[in-house]
């Protein structure tokens, strides 16, 4: 849905000392350049907003950034430096479009500045004060992007506004950092200088990659898309002042109040039959305690419900309305792909109760999503509310839900088939699981999380059993990679000598094992995408040249719960430790390879051997009989790997052939 610019007004043309500029002059360029002041404004507001009301917030900025037809001439003279750092920009390099830039600046950066008597708990001034444009009955929201546009709005939303606009003023505005703080110092900021070091810090280490995510649809308030609002809230609105005017009616002649409150009955329409039940506490759905063991399908509609406030009406109905139309100060957060709209019929509930200081509510929206509401008992902060895709979750896949994050910890909802649960490291493989205390109300202690940055020097995970009553006594690996339901871990092991394709198994046993304790820190790169489960597929193993000893070729598919697939291929050279990294060979998102769909899979890197000879190493899955270089380095081999001497840095490209017919490129 393109929002429309505004249309130009007439004015006279004021001008002032120094650089001429009147009102005209800063309309044509704000309706010139509007788009790119509106994404401006998007990305240095508070994430904390919403992205209804940030949409809304950035474009009300631009738009009244306009001066008035009156506007005094030397109340529109811009700045010395605000024009030499539009004239270094790589954009529109004018005195207008400066001076508009720099009001547009200060009013996004005062929606987080708030007087040192407003009370802390409140938004800043900026961001309560009405403005237009309004949307009613609608919530609009940009485009959603893939896994590293989400990743940059989650970074530059745990960052102060002032580093958001650094951010945005060099990548989107060109701006060098000299301009960046002078801007900056201009547009009121305490510390202009620290903003822009901090900001250095973000988008790294491709910067370039960061420039573009920044300019995607994720970033883009002129473009929305836009899913209906409150509906239960704006029904009882309908209710309340229909009621009101009937009830003036009955003041002057009941009859007419009688017919007012026929007509009232039939606007409602069946909507509010659809509407009304959805969204109340007493018509959720709730699993009996025992029909998971007695039912063929084993997801999470087969949960009973638990928690010690599954009874609380006024909770459940806090959470239900908070879903139906989040209100200001809760934090909305969704995996990609996840419809965050309020549900057509009555969810399930799967848990309502206290963990570490937060009453949390888990529903089951009709087998498509799981939703996490968590409201402070008590303190500050607001409530926050999660969205999850669980599309035909099974026995591992819908075996945990993350039902607290505190820290460098998480508790996790277990489902009821599970029936011993322990934690191991996945980089201490040859370390046994130790036992996780579960509460009754199936909820576990604390577990340590995957570090997200800095050293990788452990990977905790799940190792689930489930139960003997559904016929699938079987031990499993879950990871938490930061959405509400933990990743599947799996492993193929590697092609045997004239045996049929493997197929995935659980990563319990010991080559599994040895060969995650390799490939887990790569993970980090799917945090927060909707992944589903991880498989780890040992498709090729290569004797190295110069009498070394053996390589293995791994690839690591990431699939999602919507769908599209993320592949790393990944290198395991010889290593004296068992947790030596591998070396990431090739990244492909969005593909069918290495998935039942895409068997056949052709990989290639550079590699320097004990003698400091570097050669070109090449392999392929088990249907590759011939695989060939060409490019700055020639050379063929029978079969399903390659090794030929090249320079270090030498440009070779690489095809396979395969024993059924037909070639294969190699991946990147």
């Amino acid at each position: 849905m393109p929002i429309h610019q505004p249309q130009q007004r007439s004015a006279a043309p004021t001008t002032g000392d120094g650089e001429p500029l009147g009102v005209q002059q800063a309309e044509a360029a704000l309706v010139e350049h509007y788009p790119r002041l509106v994404r401006l404004a998007y990305v240095v507001l508070p994430p904390s907003l919403g992205r209804h009301r940030r949409v809304l917030a950035a474009h009300g900025t631009v738009q009244r950034a306009l001066p008035g037809a009156r506007t005094a001439p030397d109340r529109m003279r811009v700045p010395a430096q605000s024009r030499r750092s539009s004239e270094a920009a790589q954009g529109p390099a004018n005195a207008p479009y400066a001076w508009m830039r720099l009001r547009v600046l200060r009013t996004a950066l005062a929606h987080e500045r708030r007087p040192r008597w407003w009370p802390g708990r409140l938004p800043a001034p900026a961001a309560l004060r009405p403005t237009l444009p309004v949307v009613w009955g609608l919530r609009l929201f940009p485009r959603a992007g893939g896994v590293d546009e989400l990743a940059l709005d989650r970074a530059l939303s745990t960052v102060p506004g002032a580093v958001r606009a650094a951010f945005a003023l060099q990548l989107l505005e060109g701006l060098s950092e000299s301009g960046v703080r002078a801007l900056l110092a201009e547009a009121g900021e305490a510390d202009p200088a620290g903003a822009v070091r901090r900001a250095a810090g973000l988008g790294r280490p491709d910067r370039a990659g960061a420039q573009v995510l920044l300019q995607s649809g994720e970033f883009d308030p002129c473009t929305v898309q836009t899913r209906p609002s409150d509906l239960l809230r704006r029904r009882h609105r309908v209710r309340a002042v229909a009621l009101a005017a009937a009830l003036c009616v009955v003041a002057g002649t009941l009859a007419v109040a009688a017919e007012r409150g026929v007509r009232g009955t039939a606007d409602e329409g069946p909507a509010a039959g659809v509407t009304v039940p959805a969204l109340d506490p007493a018509a959720l759905l709730r699993t009996a305690a025992e029909q998971w063991a007695d039912t063929s399908r084993i997801d999470f509609t087969a949960w009973p419900v638990r928690g010690d406030r599954r009874g609380d009406g006024e909770l459940l109905g806090r959470a239900l309305r908070a879903w139906s139309g989040p209100p200001a100060g809760v934090r909305v957060s969704t995996t990609p792909g996840t419809a965050d709209v309020p549900p057509a019929q009555p969810p399930r509930l799967l848990f309502a109760g206290e963990v570490d200081g937060a009453a949390v509510v888990l529903f089951h929206d009709g087998g498509v999503r799981v939703v996490r509401y968590a409201e402070p008992l008590s303190g500050g902060g607001g409530a926050a509310l999660d969205f999850a895709r669980t599309d035909d979750a099974d026995v591992t896949t819908g075996a945990a839900v993350v039902v607290s994050r505190t820290g460098e910890k998480a508790r996790f909802l277990l489902a009821p088939w599970i029936s011993e649960t322990t934690t191991r490291d996945l980089l201490a493989p040859n370390t046994r699981g130790r036992p996780l205390e579960v509460g009754p109300d199936g909820v576990t202690a604390p577990v340590g999380r995957p570090a997200a940055g800095g050293a990788c020097d452990s990977w905790p995970v799940l190792q689930l059993r489930s139960s003997e009553r559904i016929v699938e006594n079987h031990a499993f690996l879950v990871t938490d990679l930061g959405d509400l339901a933990p990743a599947h871990l799996t492993y193929t092991p590697k092609p045997g000598r004239g045996a049929p394709a493997r197929q995935p198994r659980e990563a319990t046993g010991t080559e599994a094992l040895l060969a995650w304790a390799r490939t887990a820190c790569s993970l980090r790169a799917l945090s927060g995408s909707g992944v589903r489960a991880v498989n780890n597929w040992a498709f090729a193993e290569q004797r190295l040249p110069e009498g070394e000893a053996s390589a293995e070729w791994l690839c690591t598919r990431a699939d999602t719960w919507r769908g599209p697939g993320r592949v790393l291929v990944q290198f395991l050279r010889p290593a004296a430790s068992p947790t030596a990294p591998a070396a990431v060979v090739a990244d492909r998102n969005d593909t069918a390879l290495c998935s039942r769909f895409g068997q056949h899979i052709l990989a290639g890197t550079h590699w320097k051997s004990a003698s400091g000879r570097w050669y070109v190493l090449a392999a392929g899955s088990r249907a590759v009989d011939r695989i060939e270089a060409t490019g700055q380095v020639r050379g063929a081999a029978g079969g399903p790997t390659l090794a030929v001497r090249a320079p270090r840095d030498a440009s070779v490209q690489l095809t396979a052939r395969l024993r059924e017919g037909g070639t294969l490129a190699a991946v990147r």
